[in-house]
This record gives C-alpha cells, sequence and structure tokens, in this order.
C-alpha cells in the first residue's frame, strides 16, 4: 500500500460521508457534501500526481482509481437527480456510459491479459466538466449557463467514452493478433 493507494482508498471512503451529509437534515447539507466531492476531486488530483511523479503506479491503483471516480460521479448524479437538480436524462446517458465502461475494464482485466486501459485526457477534461457542472448547480449559476454546463460534460463524456471504445478495440485487435 502506497500514498496513492491510500489517496484513493479514502475516495471510497468519502462515498458513504456525501451521501450521509447530502440526505441530512443539517443546514447546508448540500454545500457541506460538496465539499466531500471537492475533497475526493483533491485527492484524486493528488493520488495521479504523487504516483507519476515518484513512479508509484501500481495495477491495483491503475484499476481503483477510476473506480472510485466513477463511483463518486454517479453517487453524486443520483443524489442530485433524485434531488431534481439534474434531469433523468442526465443519469440515464452517463450512467449507462459508466457501466459499460466498469464492464469493458472488467472484460480486459479477466479476459485480456490483465489489460487495464488506463485513464486519458479526454476522460480527465470529461471529469474536470462534471465538477464545474455540479460546483455551478450547488453554487447557483445562472440556470442557463449551468445547464449548458451539464451539457457539456455531458457531450464531453460521450467524446471520452468513444476515445475509450478505439483504445478498447486496439487492444482486443492486438490480443488477437497475438494469438493467431
Amino acid at each position: 500500500m502506497n500514498v496513492p493507494n491510500i489517496l484513493t482508498t479514502i475516495r471510497f471512503l468519502f462515498i458513504p460521508i456525501f451521501i450521509s451529509i447530502f440526505y441530512s437534515s443539517i443546514e447546508n447539507n448540500i454545500l457541506y457534501a460538496t465539499y466531500v466531492f471537492i475533497l475526493a476531486g483533491i485527492t484524486d488530483i493528488l493520488d495521479g500526481y504523487i504516483a507519476r511523479k515518484y513512479n508509484m503506479v501500481t495495477k491495483w491503483g491503475t484499476v481503483l482509481d477510476p473506480l472510485a471516480d466513477k463511483l463518486m460521479q454517479i453517487t453524486v448524479l443520483i443524489c442530485f437527480t433524485d434531488k431534481k437538480y439534474l434531469p433523468l436524462w442526465v443519469i440515464t446517458v452517463i450512467g449507462i456510459k459508466e457501466i459499460l465502461m466498469i464492464l469493458g475494464g472488467l472484460f480486459l482485466y479477466y479476459f485480456v491479459d490483465k489489460t487495464v486501459i488506463p485513464a486519458n485526457k479526454y476522460g480527465k477534461i470529461a471529469t474536470v466538466s462534471f465538477y464545474i457542472a455540479i460546483l455551478s448547480i450547488v453554487f447557483k449559476v445562472n440556470k442557463l449557463i449551468s445547464y449548458l454546463l451539464v451539457l457539456a460534460a455531458v457531450i464531453l463524456t460521450l467524446i471520452a467514452f468513444i476515445n475509450y471504445l478505439i483504445g478498447f478495440r486496439k487492444i482486443n485487435r492486438m490480443n488477437k493478433e497475438k494469438r493467431h
């Protein structure tokens, strides 16, 4: 267990904390839950930076880091959709994409020589745009601007998904060629 993996583990622990605060009856519960969400984002940036800078990248981290991100994102989406801050179509589109990504990742890991497709710039841009969209909602930015930010986050998420599909196909093709 190294520092980046500990930070990833902490991010998993932030998920039930976020939910507890989000649904609590305390004043400013959404704001405080958002602070937990921001802390999760900071640990994501830190674990990636530390892992790369100090050569602490592990298979465990490569698999669990994006899983922690996806679970946190889906949690936030479900909570915000449940409270009607987001329309249902957002969770539907992003949820389907994330489920397909998780299943694809499991398939590659368990059936294609423990292959892992690492996060790429498209996925990172989509994640940052998602954070910005959520923050715009919490901090009550103009509704049209917030909607456009949410729409941009969904479009960037779909672009990232297409990029991952291209990577998945390349890996699958290379593995088929190795076998023949």
